[in-house]
């Protein structure tokens, strides 16, 4: 198959295209406008595959959504772009809404335009495969409550608004104009390749550089963590194996509050890396990494828990999750402490030189 990904550049797209690459036949191209959040050196190891193609595009640009869709004939489109930072969708919710809402408006409509000209097999078998989240359902009240597939949607943020919003407009073009179309809500994705901005990359390369470990509010705060390669698995196969029409929830099953997730971090770091004390740059009463954890300020509207029911795609499609949290979050520490050029990359910006064709 010819699969269209958006947002390949991105933690989870990328993570999608190294799947297909890796452990399939099919083609991909990816679509990505390279912002701060694209990094192409997260495919270094897929990028000369012959199955692999790159375009530096815009979802919002309708033009060159349609001149792709045309030279390369998806079977199916995978579409992950979207800004998809809480803060920063507080701090400026205007690209949230140009993204996530109008980029999926004009994604659909390139969509639809290009599979009403199809003809049999290939029209039979197009989809499109939108990818959500969990956070459109807002915050859960009780302690043995999850997200269904039915839950209603309550989002709490410009972000999961703007996302709840994604989801309609892909609901409504089934619904309308007969658009094949596919629903996926994840909860909170982790491992390798995921920008520094997030939760536990960003505690790992403090606590690794001796800064501060920032968490919200009193930490109690409750996710339920998906390691991003089972989460890849599970995308590839709703997209290939999917119910057009239907929604699916895929969760972790590991339901951890925020600091605890940034005690685990700080104990695997103290057996790969032991903490050395340098009282001439630290204060003497810092002896360990969980020493550096500091309560800051809660975000406004902050969700107290979120947790997935994915007994549906387990029954319907036969996916569980490969990896438990102690599994994955070892193996995320374990990739940061060998990676650090990737990561080194990031954070000094010469990763985003590849989006000016300067590398």
């Amino acid at each position: 198959m010819n699969i269209l990904v958006t947002g390949g550049a991105g933690f989870i797209g990328s993570a999608v295209i190294r799947h297909i690459i890796h452990h399939t036949n099919d083609s991909v191209l990816n679509v990505d406008k390279l912002t701060y959040a694209g990094n192409l050196e997260s495919l270094a190891d897929v990028e000369d595959s012959p199955r692999y193609t790159f375009s530096q595009t815009d979802i919002c640009d309708a033009s060159a959504i349609e001149e792709l869709f045309a030279q390369f004939q998806p079977d199916v489109v995978m579409h992950l772009a979207a800004e998809s930072h809480v803060d920063r969708s507080i701090d400026g919710p205007r690209e949230f809404i140009e993204t996530n809402i109008m980029g999926t408006y004009i994604l659909l409509e390139a969509a639809r335009k290009y599979w009403v000209m199809l003809d049999g097999e290939k029209k039979a078998k197009f989809k499109f495969h939108h990818i959500s989240t969990d956070e459109v359902y807002g915050d859960l009240e009780g302690p043995e409550d999850l997200f269904t597939e039915q839950t209603p949607y309550a989002p709490s943020s410009p972000y999961s608004a703007s996302k709840a919003s994604s989801d309609h407009l892909v609901r409504a073009w089934i619904r309308t104009f007969g658009l094949p179309t596919v629903v996926t809500n994840c909860s909170n994705n982790y491992g390798p390749y995921h920008f520094p901005e997030k939760l536990i990359p960003l505690m790992i390369l403090n606590a690794l550089d001796k800064k501060s470990l920032p968490v919200y509010g009193n930490g109690q705060q409750i996710r339920d963590w998906l390691f991003v390669e089972d989460h890849a698995r599970a995308l590839y196969l709703v997209a290939t194996k999917g119910e057009t029409g239907e929604t699916y929830n895929i969760g972790g099953h590991n339901e951890k509050a925020n600091i605890d997730v940034v005690k685990t971090i700080c104990t695997l770091l103290e057996e790969y890396v032991p903490f050395v004390s340098n009282s001439a740059e630290s204060s003497p009463e810092i002896k360990s990494y969980a020493d550096l954890i500091t309560y800051v300020k809660d975000r406004p509207g902050h969700d107290v828990r979120y947790a997935i029911d994915a007994s549906k795609i387990e029954r319907e499609l036969g996916w569980t999750p490969v990896e438990s949290f102690e599994s994955g979050i070892r193996k995320t520490v374990e990739w940061y402490l060998n990676n650090k050029t990737w990561w080194q990359h990031v954070l000094d910006g010469s990763y985003a030189l590849e989006r000016l064709g300067c590398k």
